[in-house]
């Protein structure tokens, strides 16, 4: 089993910036990737970013240029920097975690940017 824990959610102002963290913690030995997805209001849960166990990292468009998601391996930590920040980044974030035939969820964190 494994559990996920976020931190970091909060209000911001539009262009400013925010980290989330993400702690993992339980049967991780064999995770393949982790990422964060975001659910805003209405709408369905996208992806925003992922970072594999090489470390190679993936983008969704909206999230290309101004957030960067980093992991410590020695903290069991995944990180979302996100900078320039705008009103439709507004959503709950959750840190996701692949592993094989399997994929878990934390419970999310709130992220609102006020304009």
């Amino acid at each position: 089993q494994v559990q996920l824990v976020e931190s970091g959610g909060g209000l911001v102002q539009a262009g400013g910036s925010r980290r989330l963290s993400c702690a993992a913690s339980g049967n991780i030995f064999n995770f393949v990737a982790m990422g964060w997805y975001r659910q805003a209001p209405g709408k369905q849960r996208e992806l925003v970013a992922t970072i594999n166990f090489r470390g190679d990292t993936n983008y969704a468009d909206s999230a290309k240029g101004r957030f960067t998601i980093s992991r410590d391996n020695a903290k069991n930590t995944v990180y979302l920097q996100m900078n320039s920040l705008k009103p439709e980044d507004t959503a709950v974030y959750y840190c996701t975690l692949y592993s094989p035939g399997f994929q878990s969820w934390g419970q999310g964190t709130q992220v609102t940017v006020s304009s």
